[in-house]
C-alpha cells in the first residue's frame, strides 16, 4: 500500500472511530529523515540529553580561561574569611549568619568547597559553574519529555490532542514531536546568551545550585503526579509524603531554598502544573484537595521569604525608601516584556540596567509594555476552557519572576537583571521548542527540500547562538572588561561602574590618573541618581575612594576633605573613620585620630587593625594599659598577626615587663621569620637586660634582613 493509500484509510477510520487499534505513540507516523538517531529506543531522551548538555559545556569552556571580578566575588570567594576551613564553624556561619545581604547556606558551602579543592585558582570556580549549567539543561531536555508525556499533556487546542492546522497529523503524542520541542527547549536553555551572566560570573553560583535543585523537584513530583496512585487522589492524599516521590519533591525544594530564595515559587508552580498538564484540578474541590497538599512547600516558602527579608536588611541591599508602588508596576511590567525581547532577540545584553529615572504610563514604553502584559493575561484567561498551554506557560513565566521583579520589594539598583530569567525562561523557550517542532514538521513533509531546510536553519541558529554566548561569556573576562563593557552600554546612568573600574586603576599605582577620572565623573553623574534609592551609596564610595586616591598622591588636604564629605553623607562609614583617624595620625593630632578609632571600632568591633593602630597611640601617649588592652583584643580577633605581637611587646618592655615582651618577640618571629623590627627590639630588651651576645645576634640578624638601626647597633659597639 503506497503512502496516499494509507493516509486515506487511516483518515476513513478515524473518521468511523473504528481503527481498531488502540493508539500508541508509534501509531502517529511522520516520515523523519533515515540517518536520525531511533527515537523509538527507550533511551532515547536521554541520549538527546547528553549531547544537548555537552554541546552546553564545550560552547562555554571560554569562560575558564576568566577570572573573578570586582562584583560580589570578592564577598563570595576571594576575600570571604569564612570558607577558608571546611569544618563546623563554616557550618555554623553558613546556617546562622546572614553575610553579604544573603541566606543561603548551600551555596556558601558549595563556595567554600571549591576553595577547599582549588583554592583562588579561578578556573576551578568557574569549572564547577559550567558542570552545573551542563547538568541543569540535561534536566531541562527530560523534564520537557517526562511533561509532554503526562496523560493530559495533549489537550493543547480545542481539537483535542492535535498541536497542529490544517490536516497536518503530527500531534504531541508523536516521540518525534516531544523530542524535537525538549530539544529545542534544552538548547535555548543552555545556549542562550541571556543565561551568560548566571555561569559565567562565579558570584551567580546561587542560581545553578538552585536551578538544579528546583528542577529536581520538578522531576519528582511529575513522577509523583502521574503515577496511577497521584492522578486525581483526594485530600488523604495530604498523608502521602511517606509514599516516596512527593517527600523527595520536598527536599529538593529545600535544598532549592537553601541555595537561593527565588525558589519560593516553586508551591506555584506544581499547582500550576497540577492544572495543566497533570489534570489534577478540575474544579473548586480538587484545588483545594491539592492546595493542601502543598501546605509544607508553601510553610517552607515563608519561612525562606522572611529569612532572605531580614538578611537584605542586615545588609542595607533594600532601600529605606523604595519607588512608589505605582512606579514599581510599570518598571515591572515594562521588565517583563523587555525578558521576553530579549529571549527572541538577545541582542544589547548588559550586566546592568540601572533603574529608570522618567517613569511614567503615558510615555509609548510602559504604556505598551502595560498594555501588552494585560493583553496577553486576558487572552490567556479567555483561554482557560480551551486553551491549557498558553496561560500555563504564562502563569509560570510571571510568578518565577515575581520575587524579583521588584512589585513586592526592590532589591538593589537594577531595573532588571539577565540572571533572573535563568528559571522563568524556561516556559517561553517551551512555548518557542512546540512552534518549532510543528514548524519543522511541516517543513519536513516536503521530501525533496524539507532535510535541507531544517537542517541549513538549525545549524544557523546553533552557531549564532553560540557566537553571541561566546561574545558575552567575554564580558565578565576580568573586572576591567566588565566595568568598561557596563559603562560602553550605559555611560551615564551606571555611576556604580564608574566606582568599581576606578577602583580597579586605585589598585595599580601607575593608573591613580584614571582612577581619579573615574570617581570624579561617578561623582558628576550621582547626584542626577539620589532620588533613587540606594544609588547614594555609589556617591558616598566615589567619595571615599577619590579620598584614597589623594592620600596616596600625597595631597592630603584633599583627601581629608573627602573623607570629611563621605563622613557627612554616611556618618556609618567606618572605612572613612578609619583611613581620617590614619591621616590624623600622621599629622600629629594623637587625640583626634584616637576619637576616630574610637568611632571605627564602634561601627566596626571586629575591625583588629583599629584595636592595633589604637592601642600604638596609647602607648605614644603614656596609657600603657589601655594600649595593652587594645592589643589584647586585636589578637584574640587575629591571633596570626606577628604586628599585634611586637607593639605589645614594645608596650610591655616599656612598664618593665620583661619576660612577657620576650615572649610576645617570639611569637612575632615565629610568625614571621623575616621580621626585622622583632629581632631589633628583642636585641634592644636583651641589652637592656645585660644578655649582650643575644642581642649581639639580634643586631646582626636585623641588619641582615635590611634595618638600618641594627646595623648602626653592631657597628657603635657600646655592647661589647
Amino acid at each position: 500500500m503506497d503512502e496516499t493509500s494509507r493516509k486515506r484509510k487511516n483518515s476513513a477510520e478515524k473518521s468511523s472511530g473504528k481503527t481498531g487499534l488502540k493508539p500508541s505513540p508509534t501509531d502517529y507516523d511522520v516520515r523523519m529523515p533515515k540517518n536520525l538517531l531511533n527515537y523509538r529506543n527507550p533511551h532515547f531522551k536521554y541520549y538527546l540529553a547528553l549531547v544537548i548538555s555537552l554541546a552546553t559545556f564545550i560552547v562555554y569552556l571560554s569562560s575558564l580561561q576568566n577570572g573573578f571580578v570586582t562584583w560580589d566575588d570578592q564577598y563570595y570567594v576571594y576575600e570571604n574569611p569564612y570558607i577558608r576551613s571546611f569544618n563546623l564553624s563554616l557550618f555554623k556561619w553558613a546556617f546562622f549568619d546572614f553575610y553579604a545581604g544573603n541566606w543561603h547556606p548551600l551555596t556558601w558551602l558549595s563556595h567554600a568547597l571549591d576553595y577547599a579543592i582549588w583554592g583562588l585558582n579561578p578556573l576551578g570556580h568557574h569549572l564547577t559553574n559550567n558542570i552545573l549549567h551542563a547538568l541543569n539543561t540535561f534536566l531541562v531536555v527530560v523534564l520537557v519529555i517526562r511533561l509532554l508525556e503526562a496523560p493530559h499533556a495533549s489537550r493543547l487546542t480545542s481539537h483535542g490532542s492535535r498541536f497542529s492546522s490544517g490536516d497536518s497529523s503530527f500531534t504531541i503524542h508523536n516521540p518525534q514531536f516531544r523530542f524535537v520541542a525538549a530539544g529545542v527547549t534544552g538548547l535555548l536553555f543552555g545556549l542562550h546568551p541571556l543565561h551568560v551572566e548566571s555561569v559565567a560570573w562565579v558570584a551567580e553560583r546561587k542560581d545553578l545550585l538552585c536551578g538544579l535543585f528546583f528542577l529536581l523537584s520538578i522531576m519528582a513530583y511529575t513522577k509523583y503526579a502521574t503515577d496511577a496512585k497521584g492522578i486525581g487522589h483526594s485530600v488523604k492524599s495530604v498523608f502521602a509524603f511517606a509514599k516516596g516521590y512527593l517527600l523527595f519533591a520536598l527536599f529538593f525544594f529545600v535544598l532549592a531554598l537553601l541555595s537561593k530564595p527565588m525558589a519560593v515559587t516553586l508551591p506555584v508552580v506544581l499547582l500550576i502544573l497540577d492544572w495543566y498538564p497533570f489534570n489534577k484540578i478540575q474544579s473548586l474541590k480538587s484545588f483545594w484537595s491539592a492546595l493542601l497538599e502543598k501546605l509544607p512547600f508553601f510553610a517552607l516558602s515563608i519561612i525562606s521569604s522572611i529569612l532572605t527579608i531580614m538578611a537584605q536588611r542586615a545588609g542595607g541591599a533594600i532601600g529605606s525608601a523604595p519607588p512608589p508602588l505605582d512606579i514599581r508596576i510599570l518598571v515591572a511590567a515594562k521588565s517583563l516584556v523587555a525578558y521576553l525581547h530579549k529571549m527572541l532577540l538577545p541582542l544589547n545584553l548588559s550586566p546592568f540596567y540601572p533603574y529608570p529615572m522618567d517613569i511614567s504610563l503615558l510615555s509609548f514604553e510602559y504604556g505598551f509594555a502595560v498594555v501588552l502584559v494585560i493583553g496577553i493575561s486576558i487572552s490567556c484567561f479567555l483561554f482557560l476552557g480551551k486553551e491549557q498551554l498558553w496561560p500555563a506557560a504564562w502563569g509560570y513565566y510571571v510568578i518565577t519572576l515575581l520575587p524579583v521583579i521588584g512589585i513586592i520589594a526592590q532589591v538593589g539598583t537594577q531595573s532588571m537583571a539577565d540572571r533572573y530569567t535563568y528559571l522563568p525562561s524556561l516556559g517561553p523557550f517551551l512555548i518557542i521548542g512546540l512552534v518549532v517542532s510543528l514548524v519543522s514538521t511541516k517543513v519536513l513533509e516536503a521530501k525533496r527540500w524539507g532535510n535541507m531546510i531544517v537542517t541549513v536553519v538549525t545549524i544557523s541558529l546553533l552557531i549564532s547562538l553560540s557566537y553571541l554566548t561566546f561574545k558575552q561569556i567575554s564580558v565578565w573576562k576580568n573586572s576591567l572588561a566588565l566595568w568598561s563593557y557596563v559603562i560602553e552600554k550605559e555611560p551615564r546612568e551606571a555611576p556604580m561602574a564608574y566606582v568599581y573600574r576606578g577602583t580597579i586603576f586605585y589598585q595599580d599605582m601607575a593608573r591613580l590618573d584614571k582612577a581619579m577620572a573615574d570617581f570624579d565623573r561617578a561623582i558628576e553623574l550621582s547626584p542626577d541618581k539620589l532620588d533613587v534609592f540606594l544609588n547614594r551609596s555609589y556617591f558616598v564610595e566615589a567619595y571615599y575612594k577619590r579620598g584614597l586616591v589623594f592620600e596616596n598622591m600625597g595631597q592630603l588636604d584633599k583627601a581629608l576633605a573627602d573623607f570629611n564629605k563621605t563622613i557627612e553623607l554616611n556618618p556609618s562609614s567606618f572605612e572613612a573613620y578609619y583611613n581620617r583617624a590614619k591621616m590624623f595620625e600622621g599629622m600629629g593630632q594623637l587625640n583626634k585620630a584616637i576619637e576616630d578609632y574610637d568611632v571605627t571600632i564602634a561601627l566596626n568591633p571586629s575591625s583588629f587593625e583599629a584595636y592595633n593602630n589604637r592601642g600604638t597611640l596609647y602607648g605614644k601617649i603614656g596609657r600603657f594599659a589601655k594600649a595593652i588592652e587594645d592589643f589584647n583584643r586585636a589578637i584574640v580577633i587575629n591571633p596570626n598577626h606577628a604586628n599585634v605581637y611586637s607593639n605589645r611587646g614594645i608596650t610591655y618592655a616599656l612598664i618593665g615587663q620583661y619576660d612577657s615582651a620576650l615572649a610576645d618577640y617570639n611569637t612575632t618571629i615565629k610568625l614571621d621569620k623575616n621580621y626585622a623590627g622583632a629581632y631589633l627590639n628583642r636585641g634592644t630588651m636583651y641589652l637592656q637586660t645585660g644578655n649582650k651576645e643575644q642581642a649581639v645576634s639580634d643586631f646582626q640578624k636585623a641588619c641582615e634582613l635590611g634595618d638600618k638601626e641594627g646595623c648602626r647597633a653592631l657597628q657603635a659597639g657600646s655592647f661589647q
